[in-house]
């Protein structure tokens, strides 16, 4: 049996563990959002400041994702994720016994640490494990973990939060990150994820125009997404009253419909090509978050509009996945990482922009900057496909007819 037969062996096994692992991250991620008033006042201090650790978590991602892909190209991948694994539970526990916000930030910052080696390399194993014309589903897959941190992760973490204290959820999370750690280690025999490791190898992706106005729409896609998502107790209160239960409920509905969008947008970016699939999904949430301001204070409305929201927010990124890897298979690991810093770049600024949607118009503003930041990445993700495929230089071609 050759080496690559034997990779494909319980290839549905291995991206089960790998949706596992990016469920955690994601549910750490996610979770915040729906405690941040909770985790405000036991911390002493206002929800802005609270959520500015999202913008700290996610600009270290944003850096240190690339910074391993350059520095730790010949590690092998699965003692990238289990280091990564390890890391995300040391700064879950962190956050979970912090008393102050300084504490509490150096926590994220340490499991953002952790997230930037785990989440672009499962990404990267997850487009090798199967057959190209089934990169989609294979990516699919690892992205239902987020999928499945919205839909069961945050609520079930809000609702734990509300009951038992914001504590508890992300002491859970330490835990299981620690013992994850072990499938990732040990259920991978793949090499290292390739590439000469330089700064000139890292930045090569970025001579093609496509992948950077592809990965311009993966900040715009991701921002507005958060600068919704993170403020949604803010977004909601005059539906919910504040209630810690009833956000859940919302948050879980959203959560249940990007599971199906999600599951949709694998088969749907292999059978109608990326660009459709994008467009149209990031269409729909446009429409959504528009409908929003207006249905505030409705509460069966916000269920609906989330419901919807939350099948197209999720069948996105597969697409812009998949183009991206398709731009540039042999390096998909670099690829990956520069998504990977693309939509936490585009999480970095949803909590300033959110902020500042608030402070100019209240929280039914909030929505409408989200919707702003979709127009432009639809937009975006149009211009690159209409960029034409680069020419190669005279130096590779000589090499190519060599």
């Amino acid at each position: 049996m050759t080496t690559i037969e034997q990779s494909y062996r319980g290839t549905l096994g291995r991206l089960i563990a790998l949706a596992g692992a990016t469920f955690l991250v994601g549910t750490n991620a996610f979770v915040i959002a729906g405690l941040l008033p909770r985790i405000a006042g036991s911390l002493h201090t206002t929800e802005g400041a609270v959520s500015y650790t999202v913008t700290a978590y996610a600009l270290v991602v944003a850096l240190a994702a690339p910074a391993i892909a350059v520095l730790l190209p010949r590690v092998p991948q699965r003692v990238l994720m289990a280091s990564g694994a390890l890391l995300f539970a040391a700064g879950a526990a962190i956050t979970a016994v912090a008393t102050g916000v300084e504490w509490f930030t150096i926590g994220r910052i340490v499991a953002a640490l952790g997230g930037a080696a785990l989440v672009p390399t499962a990404t990267a194993v997850a487009a090798q494990l199967g057959p190209a014309e089934r990169r989609g589903r294979s990516l699919a897959i690892v992205g239902a973990g987020f999928t499945l941190a919205t839909a069961l992760g945050a609520p079930v973490g809000t609702a734990l939060g509300s009951a038992v204290g914001w504590r508890a959820p992300l002491a859970i999370l330490a835990v299981a990150g620690l013992l994850w750690a072990v499938p990732l280690f040990t259920a991978f025999r793949l090499p290292a994820g390739g590439g000469a490791g330089t700064l000139r190898a890292r930045f090569a992706p970025l001579a093609d125009a496509r992948v950077v106005l592809t990965l311009g729409a993966v900040v715009l896609t991701v921002a507005a997404f958060n600068i919704v998502y993170i403020f949604s107790a803010a977004v909601s209160a005059p539906a919910t009253g504040g209630s810690g239960v009833q956000l859940a409920t919302l948050l879980l509905v959203y959560g249940a419909a990007g599971v199906v969008g999600n599951a949709l947008a694998g088969a749907l970016t292999d059978r109608l090509g990326s660009r459709t699939a994008a467009v149209g999904a990031l269409a729909v949430q446009l429409v959504c978050l528009i409908a929003i301001a207006p249905l505030e204070g409705s509460y069966a409305g916000l269920i609906v509009v989330f419901a919807v929201w939350g099948a197209a927010a999720f069948a996105i990124t597969i697409p812009i996945q998949h183009r991206l890897v398709s731009l540039a298979p042999a390096s998909a690991g670099f690829t990956m990482s520069w998504f990977s810093t693309a939509m936490y770049l585009g999480i970095a600024i949803a909590p300033p922009l959110g902020n500042a949607a608030e402070a100019v118009g209240g929280a039914a503003l909030i929505p409408v900057a989200g919707a702003m930041a979709t127009a432009g990445a639809i937009a975006l993700f149009l211009v690159a496909y209409r960029r034409r495929t680069p020419r190669p230089a005279l130096s590779d071609v000589s090499r190519t007819a060599a």
